[in-house]
């Protein structure tokens, strides 16, 4: 049976590019060129299957490159070349209707629920150390991933004050239902598109790109780390 088509956009920096999936947000991996970097892509798609299965979105892995169309070549900057995807692509510009809105709350959800599990998993473990000795322990890389996502909604124009759960559990559940909150008033055009001081906020599809990226992006760590 033939493999379905899958549109990619490349963000491509001096030092690494990113490739990602124009409709699969959270399917993004980088290398130090194109070639690696839809590699890299290719290489995940079975772990990103399994992110999905839940969500029942018809999400179906590629087996070989000649799947992937790049529809989009983009500049990176240095926030790319440092190691996370920052520039939309042109598809985020469009709106969301009511399906869509519903399809990108199952695809974030899916994600946080893995998240949680890979967790779990790691929890009482080590976690392998980098070559240096580095590397965040399994609660700095959650305070990190919820520092990250209240961060992504400021970028979408949504106000969340930190700290106000004791627990971090609980925290996280706040923080991620704001999530879901802020990109149906963001789709909704309940949200400007500017700031008050006239910046450009992120589009509802681009919060849920870069949201889905990051999160996965730890569970993955996550999984690798664990000795």
């Amino acid at each position: 049976m033939a493999q379905p088509k899958i549109d990619v956009y490349l963000e491509i920096g001096q030092k690494r590019t990113f490739a990602g999936a124009i409709d699969w947000p959270g399917w993004c991996r980088s290398g130090r060129d194109e070639a690696a970097a839809l590699q890299a892509l290719l290489d995940s798609g079975p772990r990103y299957a399994r992110i999905l299965r839940s969500a029942r979105l018809g999400f179906q892995a590629p087996t070989d490159a000649s799947a992937f169309t790049v529809i989009e070549r983009l500049e990176g900057d240095s926030t790319t070349d440092f190691g996370a995807p920052s520039i939309a692509p042109s598809s985020d510009a469009q709106p969301v209707d009511d399906a869509e809105l519903k399809r990108l709350q199952k695809l974030l959800k899916a994600c946080w629920q893995a998240f949680d599990k890979a967790v779990q998993t790691a929890s009482g473990k080590e976690l392998r150390k980098g070559p240096r000795g580095g590397g965040r322990d399994l609660e700095g890389i959650t305070r990190h991933v919820l520092g990250a996502e209240a961060g992504y909604l400021s970028a979408l124009g949504w106000k969340l004050k930190q700290g106000e759960a004791e627990e971090l559990s609980e925290e996280l559940a706040r923080t991620r239902q704001a999530g879901l909150d802020a990109l149906a008033a963001a789709a909704h055009g309940e949200i400007p598109v500017r700031g008050p001081r006239g910046g450009v906020r992120w589009t509802p599809r681009y919060f849920v790109r870069r949201a889905a990226w990051h999160v996965l992006d730890h569970v993955w760590e996550i999984e690798d780390r664990l000795l």
